[in-house]
């Protein structure tokens, strides 16, 4: 097995170093005093294409693998950005892949393009007051009520939700009683995140 980088993992890794390059430490200093996001650092990485690196050509990405997008979030992360810089992307990058993998062609043209050129950024709703990530424990419910689905739960620890326009949410749609197993009845719904309760 080779586990040297090719050429084209190493410019992927010069490009998006130019890219933070732009971002000093000066400016991650002053988000992470403020709170404030890095909108324009999101901006900038989407201007470069780089929200798409592993979603597929059709949408609009790059269409290359996990392996180019964990090298960007390193290339990301050893910059002054580190894990601020890299946790206000990955969600765009790395969340989309359900979507990706079992969603349909129409799904796909809905909910891709805007996460890959950066006019929706996403948040995944997982994390639980009582079950930790332990998913298979999750106690938020989604009932089909036939034209729609409601869904009752809540979610805390969900980064990115400060600014997030959709969230991927995990829930629970058969009562863990009924499933077969533990992991089973649970379903992804992709939707805006309404913060009005």
């Amino acid at each position: 097995m080779d586990f040297h980088f090719s050429e084209q993992q190493l410019a992927i890794a010069e490009h998006v170093g130019r890219v933070c390059e732009r971002f000093d430490d000066q400016y991650w200093l002053e988000r992470d005093d403020s709170g404030e996001f890095p909108d324009d650092f999101v901006a900038a990485m989407a201007e470069g294409g780089w929200l798409g690196i592993a979603m597929p050509q059709e949408y609009g990405g790059a269409g290359l693998g996990i392996t180019e997008a964990a090298l960007m979030m390193q290339t990301i992360a050893e910059s002054g950005a580190c894990l601020s810089g890299c946790s206000s992307i990955h969600l765009n990058i790395f969340g989309p892949n359900p979507i990706v993998r079992y969603g349909t062609d129409e799904q796909k043209q809905r909910m891709l393009p805007p996460l890959i050129n950066g006019t929706e950024k996403a948040c995944f709703g997982v994390t639980e007051p009582d079950a930790g990530l332990n998913t298979t424990h999750l106690k938020t419910r989604a009932e089909n009520r036939g034209d729609h689905y409601l869904v009752n739960g809540s979610k805390v620890w969900t980064s990115t939700a400060q600014v997030a326009d959709k969230i991927l949410l995990i829930a629970r749609t058969t009562p863990m009683e009924e499933s077969e197993k533990p992991t089973l009845g649970l379903s992804l719904f992709y939707t805006d995140l309404d913060r009005s309760r």
